[in-house]
Order: C-alpha cells, then sequence, then structure tokens
C-alpha cells in the first residue's frame, strides 16, 4: 500500500513556506491538507487563491455547500474540518448532521440549497429540474449558481486529494451518520 507524508515546512519549497508561515501566523497552526498542497510548487497557492475568492453566497451557504459536499464525498479530513468550521459560524451540531445528510429543515433558502448540490454532485452537474426550480424559486440567481459549481469544485478538490491520500486529519473527527 502506498504510504503518503505530510511534508515538514523545511521540505517544501521558499514560496510555498511562506504561504505556511502565513497560515501559522493567521490560524495558529498549518492544517495538513494545506501542507499536503505544499507539495507541489504552484497548487497551495492555488487552491488558496480559489478558496478565498469573491463569493456572492455567504459564508455559512458555502459551509452548507462544503458539508454536503465532503459527505457525498465520503472525505473524513473534509467533514471534520468544516464540522468545526461549521460551528464557528453558529451552526448546531444537529444542522450539522442534517446538512451533510442534504437538507436543512431549520432553513428554507439552506433547504433548497444543499438539496441543489447534493443533485448536482450525484448527477455529475445535471442537477434535477425540481432541484434547480427550487434553488431559483428560494432566491438564488444565475450568478449563485455559478459560486455554487466553484464552491463544489473546490471541495471536490480536497476531497479528492484526501481520499488519494488519506494522510493524518488533525481536526476533531466528525461523528459518522
Amino acid at each position: 500500500m502506498t504510504k503518503f507524508t505530510v511534508p515538514a515546512r523545511g521540505e517544501v519549497s521558499e514560496s510555498n513556506q511562506a504561504i505556511l508561515d502565513n497560515l501559522q501566523k493567521g490560524l495558529g497552526f498549518v492544517p495538513n491538507l494545506y501542507a499536503y498542497y505544499a507539495k507541489n510548487e504552484t497548487a497551495l497557492g492555488d487552491y488558496l487563491a480559489l478558496q478565498n475568492r469573491k463569493s456572492t453566497l455567504k459564508t455559512k451557504e458555502r459551509e452548507a455547500i462544503n458539508l454536503t459536499t465532503s459527505q457525498i464525498n465520503g472525505c473524513a479530513y473534509c467533514l471534520a474540518a468544516h464540522t468545526v468550521l461549521g460551528k464557528m459560524n453558529d451552526f448546531t451540531d444537529e444542522q450539522i448532521v442534517e446538512l451533510r445528510r442534504g437538507s436543512a429543515s431549520f432553513d428554507d433558502k439552506l433547504d433548497a440549497l444543499v438539496k441543489f448540490v447534493a443533485s448536482t454532485i450525484s448527477n455529475k452537474g445535471k442537477a434535477s429540474e425540481e432541484s434547480k426550480q427550487a434553488f431559483f424559486d428560494a432566491g438564488y440567481t444565475e450568478a449563485n449558481m455559478i459560486d455554487v459549481v466553484i464552491v463544489i469544485g473546490d471541495k471536490i478538490i480536497s476531497n479528492y486529494i484526501h481520499n488519494l491520500t488519506g494522510f493524518e486529519v488533525d481536526f476533531p473527527a466528525a461523528q459518522p451518520l
């Protein structure tokens, strides 16, 4: 079995060391996912640029997308990280579990969003007409739809990297469903 490891700071390029140093200052630690990206000369900076781009979506909406996507893709790392981030964005444990299951009975607009996300992922970009209509009826726009797909893509990148490598999860494990 191939063993994948997270590189130490001194094992990556100087430009990636600078990014890792900024993450350390800002977050208080460097998540293993980000450190792993630093094995590639440009991936860490590219990924952070994608993740931190301006969006028409609110932070809570992006977290709902991240949780739904990570659950569908079975990524233990991203489920753990986004459970922590979900709590930081005022989702309760129960709401996080519900979002992971692809619904949000506690908020009609988020419910339409996560059902659209789940349908989009499950159908490889061909969301059901019902989920699209509910998404737009909830007040989302085509600009929002583009941002939803970008957030899904961002999370799929992380999900696949961890699912391929299985490096250590450095967040508290998300409860199993």
